[in-house]
């Protein structure tokens, strides 16, 4: 049954769905599903491919089912604080207002082992602001793949960047490399249980003439300062993202409910008003 909108709600509502109608969504995603590219971790854990199997079929059941086994640190996706720091937030830790609003899309081309710095950050167009999303375009998300170039070799933030970001109360951040963190500062060399790279390291040292933990000391310190900070990060970030970079857009990512959650898949959405008419109605 059809509920006449009152007389007076009708011009309204058909103003909201043509402006609605004007609206470009783009989406910031890469593809999840059998076969995606996975960090290269160690042991049983990230370095376990994704399984999908599907067990109910329409031939014999009249329905398709499938059943899933992944861990959530692949593809797009963000961490929990308790990921990294002990006897801090679940994913739904995180306040909800961070995952929706306004912020950037920045370009800050980097290229093998550079460093996204503070600087960097201060210079980038459109300007950062205060409660901004931001989404950091270093070129790298055109790598993505099974391949050492975009895990092992990508460019990334570290801690003086993080420490910004935390200074201009950003709302979120999201980076098309592999980690919130330069992969130097990750386990793929010795931090924490690592190296699982142990060839990195030796490589550094060749390339550089320094010693890669003179270089990258701390260990996911962007994932501690902005996550110990309520300050979500999405890591590899894609999909569309050439297309919105240097625009201010609407952002949206939200995670599911999880409250056990150490880390969520999350699809990003950007969207650009380009009539600058469209407003969420009361």
């Amino acid at each position: 049954m059809n509920i006449a909108s009152p007389p007076e709600l009708a011009p309204t509502r058909a103003a909201d769905a043509a402006a609605a109608a004007a609206l470009q969504f783009f989406d910031l995603s890469h593809r999840w599903g059998h076969g995606m590219p996975q960090w290269p971790g160690g042991g049983t854990g990230p370095s376990r491919s994704l399984q999908i199997t599907s067990i109910e079929y329409h031939a014999k059941h009249g329905v398709h089912t499938q059943q899933a086994e992944f861990i959530m640190h692949r593809g797009t996706h963000m961490d929990a604080p308790i990921h990294v720091l002990e006897n801090t937030p679940t994913i739904t830790g995180y306040d909800l207002w961070r995952f929706f609003g306004t912020g950037v899309a920045v370009s800050i081309p980097k290229g093998r082992w550079e460093v996204i710095t503070a600087d960097d950050l201060e210079r980038a167009v459109p300007r950062i602001e205060p409660d901004d999303i931001v989404m950091i375009n270093t070129g790298t998300h055109r790598l993505f793949g099974d391949n050492e170039d975009y895990y092992a070799y990508s460019p990334g933030l570290y801690k003086e960047a993080a420490e910004w970001l935390v200074a201009r109360k950003v709302k979120m951040v999201g980076i098309d490399v592999q980690a919130l963190d330069h992969p130097l500062g990750t386990y793929m060399v010795p931090h924490g249980p690592g190296p699982t790279m142990p060839h990195l390291a030796a490589e550094y040292r060749a390339a550089t003439g320094r010693d890669v933990l003179a270089d990258f000391p701390l260990w996911e310190p962007a994932h501690k300062i902005l996550m110990s900070n309520g300050i979500p990060g999405i890591e590899n970030v894609g999909g569309d993202l050439d297309r919105v970079t240097g625009r201010r857009c609407t952002f949206m990512a939200f995670p599911w409910r999880w409250p056990q959650g150490e880390g969520c898949g999350v699809r990003v959405v950007a969207v650009i008003d380009p009539a600058q008419t469209f407003r969420i109605g009361g």
